[in-house]
């Protein structure tokens, strides 16, 4: 069974995860005691009351006020996610996982696999506990492949946990409770899709931890990096697409909009140091080209700033973040502008035969064209590709330093001296590079340089979850094949028949298998007289369990009863009665595969009444019964698959 990583091993994000989960618990507490006092406050008509309550709950905001700092504080713990290795490279940001509380199922599923299946829920205890505990194990998974699996794992659990156990109508009277990730507010609610939505959750905020922490200086962890962010961005935006009216805010679409635009800024700063790492020429083309690619992260990360100070995203968005994506936006801009200087004024100017190619390249660089000479004179001549060189420079001084400036208001980013390093060094570098090419006899105003064109070369993807690369087994396995033994079913008690053979068989004709149908009773056989019904299905025969059962299985049980006949055990499915049956069960079977994207997981309706668990997803799991479909076939033939017996 699948190991979550010791929860207790002291390590520096085990002790991240701890101590965030102890913020979470006292803001579970303050909030329930604002909420107290907050109804008494309103209750009340004494004067007296009211004055003591007033002045308890500005106690209680003033605390959460000062917990959710401490939490702000934790989720910008940056550096505790990022790898160890001496190279600097700019901090990512990731995500800490959502806490949950603990889920005791043992009585409520016990009580519905008795109630609902007619069957003893004390034997079916080892299984309840089993998913229990991968539950638990869930909750801190190792950050690597195997802590993902161990997540896919258990979202593909709920499928089947959904099928059997939630009926549409009525719910399981247990609660889920999750903690919003970046706040700490919990939340709770009965549908199972909140449950699957926030393991979901988890998922996109392990790949953040994942990617963070891998070593950006060599390109396999560049492109692990890149993996994980845009794997991250898939599940955030899966989410997104497939849930909606979550109750806490760290899942609702603006927050997850976020979420997903800042994982593609962050592939995209991968791509950048990516180009750099792999750029060994110093020729003009590849500086331009670099100027390009900066320009296009400061680009996305300036579209990930105002998505994060939107009205209802920034209350909640830990401020360091914002700050971080502001300076990332003004470092990538001047360093944008440092290359296009590079380009400039360390390439030799253009020769006749390298014109054309530089020009063409030239043209599609800048936003505006820079004022001053033709393209090609500027770049035939060496004195005014200095001079625009300068202006690039001007404009990465200034905007480094604002890079600094912001980074300097913002006391926890203060804290992280990596990102102050790399602000610095930019910084210094484009000044030692001004004043290498500032000449004394400069009389001219150095102007304004035009922006750079952004452009990349590798446009970031956003990679949807793959939920099938991880297989799991029902684990209720026993209760039956669920295209009869599921929630939404119900069918009567089981009949115990007593067949005897007459000289004509049975008088009955049989289809498919697991569990095999009675398709067809033959009137005055043995089988009628037993009464049995059409649409039966067969799910013993002699105290054998025939729930799984293969066709030619059962067959056999049933010739090799001697002159004492055979005991039959028999299930009709409500609502199914008739001729019809086996046509309403080919209809249910076929609908029962592909992802329905339109069925939002989480429909509005489903949150009024918070009962119906119904509005889960039907999720693509192929129909065990593909045997030929001889379902219309009238039941006075007998068809190829089904035979007389």
């Amino acid at each position: 069974s699948q190991q979550g990583c010791d929860p207790f091993a002291q390590t520096q994000r085990s002790k991240l995860q701890h101590r965030r989960a102890r913020i979470n618990q006292q803001i579970n507490k303050e909030m329930r005691m604002r909420a107290g006092a907050e109804n008494l406050f309103r209750a009340t008509s004494n004067h007296k009351v009211k004055e003591t309550v007033a002045l308890e709950l500005s106690y209680v905001n003033s605390n959460l006020q000062l917990l959710k700092e401490e939490l702000e504080e934790l989720n910008s713990s940056m550096d505790v996610y990022q790898n160890d290795s001496e190279s600097i490279s700019v901090p990512m940001i990731p995500l800490g996982l959502k806490e949950t509380k603990e889920l005791d199922l043992l009585v409520p599923l016990k009580d519905l696999i008795s109630e609902h299946y007619g069957e003893e829920g004390v034997l079916f205890e080892k299984e309840i506990k089993e998913f229990m505990e991968l539950r638990q194990a869930m909750r801190t998974p190792s950050r690597n492949e195997a802590g993902l699996e161990l997540l896919m794992e258990y979202y593909n659990q709920l499928y089947f946990l959904d099928s059997r156990f939630f009926p549409p109508t009525k719910n399981l009277g247990v609660f889920f409770h999750w903690y919003d990730s970046l706040t700490g507010v919990p939340s709770h609610q009965r549908a199972l899709a909140f449950e699957k939505g926030s393991v979901l959750f988890n998922i996109g905020a392990l790949h953040t931890q994942i990617g963070a922490r891998q070593d950006r200086a060599s390109l396999p962890g560049l492109n692990q990096a890149i993996d994980a962010f845009q794997k991250a961005a898939g599940a955030f935006n899966y989410l997104k697409e497939n849930f909606s009216n979550a109750p806490s805010l760290d899942m609702s679409a603006a927050s997850l909009n976020m979420l997903v635009r800042l994982m593609v800024a962050q592939v995209q700063e991968c791509v950048f140091e990516k180009m750099t790492l792999l750029c060994t020429q110093h020729d003009f083309l590849s500086r331009l080209q670099l100027a390009q690619e900066a320009a296009r992260v400061e680009d996305v990360y300036s579209l990930v700033h105002q998505t994060m100070t939107q009205a209802h995203v920034k209350d909640y968005v830990p401020f360091s973040w914002t700050t971080m994506v502001h300076v990332k936006s003004e470092h990538f801009k001047a360093l944008s502008h440092y290359f296009a200087a590079i380009a400039l004024c360390d390439c030799p100017a253009a020769s006749d035969a390298e014109l054309p190619e530089q020009e063409k390249a030239f043209i599609q660089f800048h936003v505006t064209m820079p004022e001053g000479p033709s393209l090609r004179i500027l770049l035939q001549d060496p004195e005014e590709r200095r001079k625009l060189g300068k202006a690039h420079l001007k404009k990465a001084i200034m905007k480094h330093e604002e890079a600094m400036r912001i980074h300097g208001l913002c006391k926890i980013l203060r804290k992280m001296d990596i990102l102050q390093e790399v602000l610095s060094f930019a910084h210094k570098r484009s000044l030692s590079k001004y004043s290498e090419i500032d000449h004394e006899e400069d009389f001219f105003e150095t102007g304004d340089a035009p922006d750079i064109h952004p452009k990349t070369l590798q446009k970031p993807e956003i990679k949807s979850p793959n939920f099938s690369q991880v297989k799991v087994t029902d684990l209720f396995h026993r209760l039956g094949p669920l295209s009869v033994f599921s929630a939404k079913n119900k069918w009567y008690p089981v009949r115990r028949v007593h067949l005897m053979r007459g000289e004509n068989g049975f008088g009955f004709t049989l289809r498919g298998d697991s569990p095999v149908l009675i398709a067809g009773v033959i009137p005055g056989g043995c089988a009628a007289e037993a009464g049995l019904k059409e649409g039966d299905y067969i799910i013993s025969v002699n105290g054998k369990d025939c729930k799984w059962s293969k066709h030619a299985e059962v067959v056999q049980l049933l010739k090799s009863t001697g002159e004492e006949g055979v005991e039959i055990g028999v299930i009709t499915l409500q609502g199914s009665e008739g001729p019809k049956a086996a046509d309403k069960k080919a209809a249910a079977m076929s609908s029962g595969s592909g992802l329905q994207k339109s069925n939002k997981e989480n429909s509005r309706k489903s949150l009024m009444n918070s009962k119906s668990a119904s509005t889960l997803l039907v999720w693509s799991k192929k129909s065990k019964r593909s045997k030929k479909s001889t379902y219309s076939v009238p039941f006075t033939t007998v068809g190829d698959n089904e035979a007389m017996y």
